[in-house]
């Protein structure tokens, strides 16, 4: 089975991923136009959706039921100059979604 695979964020974030040969989908940093092309992505059937960190923010709840279904794989990776933990949240919660436990909690 084939699957596509996606980079979603801004053009500095989505140019390595297009060198690779992944399908990119260039968005500005506006909440209104983020949640746009968000859902016409989701629609997409990708099987892979890799996500700036700063668009992921952006997006809220989008890609959330996404997250819970076997696909697409979302993968939210840092991308800012100083990640504000909102990538590594994310990863947190899939881990606990697969594996029942909570690998990055600080305890």
């Amino acid at each position: 089975m084939e699957t596509k695979a996606a980079a979603f964020g801004d053009a500095d974030f989505v140019m390595p991923f297009s060198a690779i040969g992944l399908d990119t989908f260039v968005v500005e940093p506006e909440r209104g136009k983020v949640t746009q092309a968000a859902e016409e992505l989701l629609k997409s059937k990708y099987g892979l959706i890799i996500i700036a960190e700063n668009t992921a923010k952006l997006a809220g709840d989008i890609f959330e039921d996404a997250r819970k279904a076997s696909t697409p794989c979302v993968v939210t990776v840092p991308f800012t100059t100083e990640s504000d933990g909102f990538a590594s949240g994310a990863l947190g919660r899939a881990i606990k979604l697969a594996t029942g436990i909570d690998i990055l909690a600080n305890e």
